[in-house]
């Protein structure tokens, strides 16, 4: 199978490695880790990097997420908000991790999209410092300014938990993401301080009133790193085609997530799932939007994906079902990351 470079739209390692150990485990990225994301394993798949999220764990877990997602029908409850205090602790944790990769040579963190180009070209792993909810940004953005010096490029107001800027989407299967109110007032400034910054604002996990607010302030092009198409999967998760059309709309994107239950018409969280949905998702997508307004947006290390992809070494299967699938060599490429490169010029500053 022949190596296209993947510039993937979300990833999750941080946090598996924060769990594990922390900074102190970060070494073992270089050898291999258990998950889907490791040095190895990128090299074997051709990942040339992508958004590594910084998520904030809660303290009490769901229970047991799998079984729970394989009923016919679920509304997994939602944690608690977490407070501002609490969550950038571990921000910071995670932040640290990013940075000890970068140290131990493993990655470059980027701000550019120069910076990205030039490691897909020479071959180094590209990230983008991303925050998967905002629990850890404060009113007065003090963090947020801290955090944006260190290299944060890339944001979501919410996780699924609500934050003093938003409401996400519970994992409620079937569902629309019609749930709850829109933006805070806090949410819409934080709207305006990120088109500032040209940081680029995150609307998986976003409900549709949080959506359409963002929709009306934002000056940047829309952006969900991670989400499938709703008409396919009724998941909660999930954007709507009349998203999916406001996104195109701004000249933005979506990246495909790999998680099954947002993939499959059952919602069901089961490996066996097979590649072909996905490029009915990708189909879909691209029939609204465009061919220049679809990528990748795995959601590796955070979601269980099909047993034939696996981790990043089995990115070169899903490329070659695209192949398959009748797509030319100019739309694997705008699909694996060109579309990234595309919407992050349009969106940094």
């Amino acid at each position: 199978m022949t190596t296209v470079p993947v510039f993937d739209g979300h990833n999750d390692v941080l946090t598996r490695i924060l769990k594990s150990g922390g900074v102190a485990e970060a070494k073992a990225f270089l050898t291999g880790l258990p998950g889907h994301v490791d040095a190895p394993k990128a090299k074997a798949g051709g990942f040339a990097g992508g958004f590594f999220a910084i998520w904030v764990p809660s303290p009490a877990e769901l229970g047991d997420v799998v079984a729970m997602m394989q009923a016919p029908s679920y509304d997994l409850p939602l944690p608690p908000a977490i407070d501002q205090p609490d969550a950038l602790g571990s921000v910071m944790a995670e932040a640290a991790i990013l940075m000890r990769l970068e140290a131990l040579g493993a990655l470059t963190i980027c701000t550019t999209v120069a910076e990205i180009e030039a490691c897909i070209t020479n071959g180094t792993m590209a990230a983008i410092l991303h925050l998967e909810g905002a629990e850890a940004i404060d009113p007065d953005f003090h963090a947020l300014d801290v955090l944006y010096r260190a290299g944060l490029r890339s944001l979501g107001p919410v996780w699924s938990r609500p934050t003093i800027f938003a409401e996400g989407v519970p994992f409620r299967f079937p569902a629309t993401p019609d749930i709850g109110p829109g933006l805070t007032d806090h949410g819409r400034r934080l709207v305006a301080r990120c088109n500032a910054l040209g940081v680029m604002l995150d609307l998986s996990h976003l409900n549709d009133a949080g959506f359409r607010d963002v929709a009306h302030l934002s000056e940047a092009p829309l952006v969900a790193t991670h989400s499938n198409a709703h008409a396919i999967c009724p998941h909660a998760r999930n954007l709507t085609d009349c998203q999916l059309s406001i996104i195109g709309e701004s000249g933005g994107m979506v990246g495909l997530n790999f998680a099954v239950a947002f993939l499959r018409e059952d919602g069901g969280m089961y490996g066996d799932t097979p590649v072909e949905v996905m490029l009915r998702h990708i189909d879909h997508m691209i029939g609204i939007m465009g061919e220049d307004c679809v990528g990748l947006g795995s959601d590796y290390d955070g979601a269980t994906t099909p047993d034939r992809i696996g981790g990043v070494d089995g990115l070169p299967v899903l490329i070659e079902a695209m192949r398959a699938h009748g797509y030319g060599e100019t739309l694997i490429e705008k699909l694996a990351w060109r579309n990234w490169m595309r919407v992050l010029r349009a969106t940094w500053r």
